[in-house]
């Protein structure tokens, strides 16, 4: 641990004592009260301050800014006030509503020390002045930009990170002596977080806990009709989630139509493909417990610190898991789309940028990770793959190239460019949406659009397909008069590949959250990438 390069020595400290009940359990509410501290002195320099104290509940999480914070304020105690004290233990104390952990914040300690104020040693309460400071001050950052670095979760996180100067705002909390006021403007205040707030409050009221649960061991692929010996741990641990009413059979290993229906529903309750396939994703999303959603959900309130605090008064906000878009105006939803997003080998990547242009018949140029992974390896195994594909080979001057001239097994072959014409057998379909960015990442139509109709969608090489593109390419351009129905519905049928400048400022955020309230209903849904778990080992409490 850093240690501090000063110690506190406390003038005029007096405690007055007052009537107490041996008999209450100590709390927030002191029973003595301290009179305002005239000052804090700089002392000698005493390398082995903290070390009097115990340093495993002790030591500071930041000792370095609490002893730069006291130098920049002339070593001025600010906690001498009760109100400030029990105000922001109040806030420590009621921090899981915010899916936070009062153990973070040295809150047993402080609990113990702000309840014996009249008998504590003087270097005690020297030490809580710091513990207050510290908290405060990481209980800021926490709420403001996150317990967690995103960046070290995501493989691409293009999202800038929130900042925080928390010294300065609890500079400014201590001069307006309101704590709470200036913890909770840090908070998000998305609807989507507040959501999740009442989401974490009903689940607790309902218990996190729940009575024995059934665990179904792993294997193959169970179809309809099947005769598997895990049939009875799947029906009984469908009926322990309200999904199945018949009777749990420990001699019926037949996957029946009862049974069927009954994960049917559960898929469709959780945005798994909806087959009645009894695959590892169904079975892991049966296995997860009560505690385990009450997990997932303190994870998506940790996920929204993450995000932009001001995401525009006007943006589409993709939300990966859940496969679909929606364009937010002044904080009114105007328009949902279904998506279709990455892979899990290839995921849609979190990211924030602006809507540049529209393009009608748009040509597909393939992006390096496709040439690499699927296009030149195909060319190995069939040279006919380029007519196949109607994909034409230009070289760094854009002339065509034969390829059959190409050695597909040199390094030239990844320096060429590959182009697919605009077309019915384009993958991008008839109109594409750019928010230009590093990750060649962008909104497009697709002529696979049965595609549409299943629940999973994780179906692409990274960028989002978007069922009626062509309806939200129209919104985009409807500020501008020149572009209307029948203008489009032209360039659409010339074939020529048009770029037209939108002139709406309209902000894109991708994002990832796999709980959210649904009228009264928490919704969970399939953690497609499974970022969930990691990102609880993370968050968890220190141990």
């Amino acid at each position: 641990m850093q240690r501090p390069i000063f110690i506190f020595a406390i003038i005029g400290l007096l405690l007055l004592s007052a009537c107490k009940n041996n008999k209450e359990e100590p709390g927030i509410e002191e029973r003595n009260e301290v009179e305002e501290i005239t000052f804090l002195t700089e002392a000698d320099r005493i390398e082995d301050f903290l070390e009097d104290f115990d340093t495993g509940t002790t030591e500071l999480y930041n000792a370095t800014k609490v002893s730069d914070f006291y130098k920049k304020n002339d070593f001025q105690p600010i906690w001498s006030k009760r109100e400030l004290r029990e105000d922001l233990f109040r806030n420590i104390e009621n921090i899981e509503d915010e899916g936070l952990f009062f153990e973070d914040y040295h809150g047993e300690r402080l609990q113990k020390l702000l309840s014996s104020l009249d008998t504590n040693a003087e270097v005690d309460n020297d030490l809580l002045e710091l513990l207050l400071t510290d908290s405060y001050l990481r209980l800021a950052k926490d709420l403001a930009t996150g317990k967690l670095d995103p960046t070290k979760i995501h493989e691409i996180w293009g999202t800038p990170l929130n900042t925080i100067d928390a010294e300065k705002v609890l500079e400014k909390a201590i001069s307006e002596g309101n704590i709470h006021k200036s913890l909770d403007s840090l908070k998000p205040d998305h609807l989507v977080y507040h959501q999740l707030k009442s989401a974490l409050n009903k689940f607790k009221k309902n218990g996190i806990e729940e009575g024995p649960t059934t665990k179904i061991s792993t294997g193959k692929l169970i179809r309809p009709g099947d005769n598997s010996d895990r049939m009875p741990s799947i029906a009984k641990r469908l009926s322990e989630l309200g999904y199945f009413n018949g009777i749990s059979d420990s001699t019926n290993t037949i996957y029946n139509e009862d049974i069927q229906k009954a994960v049917k529903e559960f898929q469709l309750d959780h945005d798994l493909q909806e087959d009645a396939l009894l695959g590892s994703t169904t079975i892991s999303n049966l296995n997860l417990t009560r505690r385990d959603r009450y997990h997932q959900i303190l994870v998506n309130l940790e996920r929204w610190r993450w995000y932009p605090k001001n995401l525009g008064k006007h943006y589409i906000i993709v939300n990966i898991p859940d496969y679909e878009l929606s364009v937010i105006k002044e904080e009114d939803t105007i328009r949902t789309h279904k998506i279709m997003v990455g892979t899990e080998v290839r995921k849609t990547p979190i990211f924030s940028d602006e809507i540049g242009y529209i393009i009608y018949n748009p040509t597909w140029t393939i992006p390096p990770t496709i040439k690499k992974n699927d296009v030149i390896p195909g060319a190995k195994k069939d040279i006919g793959y380029f007519q196949k594909k109607n994909i034409k080979i230009y070289d760094s001057e854009g002339t065509d190239v034969d390829p059959a001239s190409v050695d597909w097994n040199s390094s030239k072959a990844r320096g060429y460019t590959y182009r697919q014409p605009a077309g019915p057998t384009n993958p991008l379909g008839i109109v594409k949406i750019i928010y230009p960015n590093e990750y060649l990442i962008y909104l497009h139509d697709t002529p696979s659009r049965s595609l549409f109709e299943k629940n999973a969608r994780a179906q692409s090489s990274g960028c989002v397909r978007v069922q009626d593109a062509l309806g939200l390419a129209k919104y985009l351009l409807s500020d501008q008069d020149s572009y209307d129905d029948e203008k489009i519905e032209e360039i659409l049928k010339s074939g020529k590949t048009t770029q037209i400048t939108v002139k709406q400022k309209v902000k894109v955020h991708h994002f990832y959250w796999t709980v959210y309230q649904k009228k009264d209903a928490i919704k969970f849904i399939d953690d497609i990438y499974n970022l969930d778990q990691k990102t609880w080992d993370l968050l968890k409490p220190e141990a």
